[in-house]
């Protein structure tokens, strides 16, 4: 859908100046940044009944109720936003403008501090209808700011909020168009890591699939969902928690993969200082995995989901084709203690790489991005090409300048062999079993767990062959 990016000003007015559209803004932290776009371009009373700012949280938790997180800036306390503003919407001027698109406008940020301990961050929503009387929509989001200001901050709030309105009546008929024009003015000012769209209106939306776009579309690195299919902010769960984090294609998960994933989780729960209660567990799909046939199948991504989802997985679909990046990401959310899960073979293309691209003496700063105190790596072993052995930490064949550092990282266990592993089902391999699949060739679903052998029949993922129906007459 081939569009041309407005001006804020002029969104806010358009806005204004139709008649069917007419709402609340309720908006905590950063001021009223959004509602005083739509106040300063007139016409407001044709798109404003309300807008309040109960910036004191006393008065906050009287009007939406306490948080049990005792945090504000937060998921819960948006919905609670929008639940309350749209009954009272609904009861004060159902009968009074039948004809009308009721919407509520919520928005709970904290600005960058005096002190600069917080950075700027936000959770916007929308709760709209398309036709009166209908049920209603909601879209929700969470962003971070990257002006170094307080009050470019605050401005960055005002143009997002006026993009999403518009957008959601504007551009509902094309989600991906929805999701890029958030950024129309705003490009490198904010990111975007987590919007859910709901509603009667966006049943056939796989908000999946809308991760996936954030990602592509460059609003994040990182996004992420559970294993109901639901956006998920790590933010919310992840807070000062201990993770894992296992990077495959999972084109299909094998079970190598389950594998991987079982032992490695125990192993990291089991580490000395470890709190297994507070542990997560995340598996990574990468933007560059997805192109590794030179484009990127949104179908075939959808099919890794189906299928991760279906074995009970957390998913991360990231633009981090470099660990040090996720990690950058995931210390924002003061992650305990960190652990990365590997193959050996993608172990030593990564050590390789670091190596031959840091021969100008940045070898210990490229190694010390990566290997910060709480990061642990664990590999899980393979076979050693046309053998029976094993390749493992302690016999790769690590580049001669670099094994000093590489011994350093294995004596301080910040590299550590998994172990447990069933060594039976090194002679899996997933290429095998793709093609398997799409020729419906026997003994592939005794390769993959029984949950992924299921959803592969139920939903004919991964080209597995639908079968023909015979109708008798």
């Amino acid at each position: 859908m081939a569009r041309q990016a407005l001006e804020t000003d002029q969104k806010a007015l358009e806005i204004n100046l139709d008649n069917k559209i007419y709402g609340t803004f309720s908006e905590i932290g950063a001021g009223q940044e959004v509602a005083r776009y739509f106040f300063q371009v007139g016409a407001a009373a044709g798109t404003i009944a309300k807008t309040m700012s109960a910036y004191d949280k006393v008065y906050s938790d009287k009007i939406y109720g306490v948080e049990a997180s005792g945090r504000y800036v937060c998921e819960s306390r948006l919905y609670k936003m929008l639940d309350h503003e749209y009954d009272l919407m609904e009861s004060r001027l159902q009968d009074e403008r039948p004809d009308t698109n009721f919407f509520v406008f919520a928005d709970t940020v904290a600005a960058l501090n005096y002190t600069r301990t917080i950075k700027g961050n936000g959770w916007l929503g929308l709760r709209f209808q398309l036709t009166p009387t209908s049920e209603p929509n909601d879209i929700v989001l969470h962003v971070k700011m990257l002006d170094n200001d307080t009050r470019l901050q605050q401005f960055a709030i005002g143009i997002l909020g006026v993009n999403l309105i518009y957008a959601c009546y504007h551009y509902n008929n094309d989600p991906e168009v929805l999701l890029q024009s958030l950024l129309d003015n705003l490009r490198g000012r904010v990111i975007i890591d987590m919007i859910r769209l709901t509603g009667p209106d966006f049943e056939d939306v796989d908000n999946r699939w809308l991760s996936l776009l954030l990602v592509k579309h460059k609003l994040t690195d990182v996004a992420m969902f559970d294993h109901n299919g639901s956006n998920i902010h790590p933010s919310e769960f992840l807070y000062k928690k201990n993770v894992v984090v296992v990077r495959g294609s999972f084109r299909p998960p094998t079970l190598v993969n389950m594998d991987m994933i079982k032992t490695s989780f125990e192993q990291f729960k089991n580490e000395p200082g470890i709190d297994s209660r507070k542990c997560h567990l995340l598996t990574e799909i990468t933007l560059d995995n997805l192109k590794s046939d030179g484009h990127l199948d949104e179908k075939d991504f959808l099919d890794r989901a189906d299928a991760l989802c279906a074995l009970g997985q957390t998913v991360l679909i990231s633009n981090c084709e470099k660990h040090s990046k996720l990690i950058s990401y995931l210390a924002d959310f003061k992650v305990q203690n960190l652990g990365l899960v590997l193959g050996i073979r993608p172990l030593l293309s990564m050590i390789s790489q670091k190596y031959y691209e840091n021969q100008d003496g940045r070898l210990l700063l490229a190694f010390g991005e990566l290997f910060t105190r709480n990061v642990k790596i664990y590999v899980f072993p393979t076979f050693q090409e046309g053998s029976e052995e094993l390749m493992t930490c302690q016999n790769l064949p690590i580049p001669e300048g670099i094994k000093f550092l590489f011994k350093h990282l294995l004596d301080s266990k910040q590299i550590v062999d998994i172990k447990g592993y069933n060594r039976e089902y090194f002679h899996i391999f997933s290429t095998e079993i793709l093609n398997m699949i799409r020729n419906n060739r026997e003994g592939w679903d005794k390769m993959v767990p029984e949950e992924v052998a299921k959803v592969i029949r139920e939903k004919f993922l991964f080209g597995f062959p639908c079968e023909q129906l015979e109708f008798e007459y």
